[in-house]
């Protein structure tokens, strides 16, 4: 069992060199200092409680006949190429580098404390190829669902932020890698580096900030490389991780649960900003993801979508560059030279919002 120690989080200058998969690890008990912005307190609680702004109107709902949904069959994939499917919320299926990864994996049809998901899921679990590995970007209940993660094999391999592991554990999961920020762990060809998020943890009562939280980036042999944001505000890590993982083809980034603003800026990015965490990244491509699937905030449940299409024409970027898909739907970027990608829609184009 190796001692952790509580080091500050900045990037290292050169790659670090990969952690054993299934290391047992002893980590600080709590991570309170890692977060970007002081948890909300008393008053911002009284002040909660007093606007009750936490949903949508009925004029924000009208447009739940809308949200873009379009199951189909799962594309071809193979080691060539890299492909993403999304299921809802922060939870695709990535295929890279010949592995079947899951995100954040939630199919139950609601969460603690949230009304039942508004879309269905985009993939029936039985329709789900053998999953190879998944990655936790944190604790919280709309990203670690633990109805569905105990419909795995005990077996599947599991990339978790540190303090996580014995979750797991008590689950009786036996493969289970926790990391550090700006640490990575590689499974047949194909590194997982684990890379900070500006939110926080909390599951129970008394365990806040007691494991850490952040994103994901999946680097294949050839170079391809994913970007998994999971949930978080904007900041300054988006450069510095652009920095670190130079050459980001996709980044799957959230864009939604962001009004009332004052209480989730630290938090949750807004449309605008996950654009500009974008461009911070160095990033080719952006998915959306993180709406459309739960109502946890007050925005009109269509506004997501709506905006991140107009922010992204404004900042000059490729149309065709904008994933933006719909619940069910999939996307294969391939390679036919190092030098040379394409993307290809297994699937018709979206719905125009």
């Amino acid at each position: 069992m190796t001692q952790q120690t509580h080091e500050p989080a900045s990037p290292p200058t050169t790659p670090t060199t990969p952690r054993p998969l299934g290391e047992h690890r002893v980590w600080p008990r709590t991570f309170h200092d890692r977060l970007t912005a002081p948890l909300p307190g008393l008053k911002a609680m009284a002040r909660f409680a007093r606007e009750g702004a936490v949903r949508p109107g009925r004029e924000g709902l009208a447009d739940l006949p809308l949200l873009p949904v379009e199951p189909a069959p799962l594309p071809r994939a193979d080691p060539s190429t890299l492909a993403v499917t999304w299921a809802g919320h922060a939870s695709w299926i990535v295929r890279i580098g010949g592995l079947t990864v899951l995100t954040d994996p939630v199919w139950s049809r609601r969460i603690l404390g949230t009304p039942t998901r508004i879309t269905p899921v985009g993939v029936p679990w039985e329709d789900l190829p053998r999953i190879d590995a998944v990655v936790i970007s944190h604790n919280h209940y709309d990203h670690l669902d633990a109805p569905t993660l105990c419909r795995l094999p005990r077996a599947t391999p599991l990339f978790v932020p540190a303090g996580l592991g014995r979750w797991f554990r008590r689950r009786r999961f036996s493969w289970v890698t926790e990391l550090d920020w700006w640490e990575g762990a590689e499974l047949a060809g194909v590194r997982f580096d684990f890379v900070p998020a500006h939110h926080w943890s909390k599951r129970t009562l008394t365990d806040t900030c007691q494991s850490l939280w952040g994103g994901w980036i999946l680097t294949d042999t050839d170079g391809r490389r994913l970007y998994f944001a999971g949930d978080t505000g904007y900041g300054h890590w988006f450069s510095r991780i652009g920095d670190r993982y130079p050459g980001i083809d996709l980044a799957l980034m959230p864009i939604g649960a962001y009004d009332p603003r004052w209480w989730l800026s630290d938090v949750h990015c807004d449309p605008e900003e996950a654009v500009r965490a974008t461009l911070d990244l160095g990033a080719r491509r952006m998915a959306p993801m993180h709406w459309g699937t739960f109502v946890l905030s007050a925005e009109p449940v269509l506004e997501p979508l709506t905006r991140v299409r107009t922010a992204w024409e404004k900042a000059g970027l490729e149309r065709e560059d904008l994933w933006d898909l719909p619940i069910g739907a999939s996307k294969v970027l391939e390679r036919s030279a190092p030098t040379a990608a394409r993307a290809t829609t297994e699937i018709a184009a979206p719905h125009s919002a």
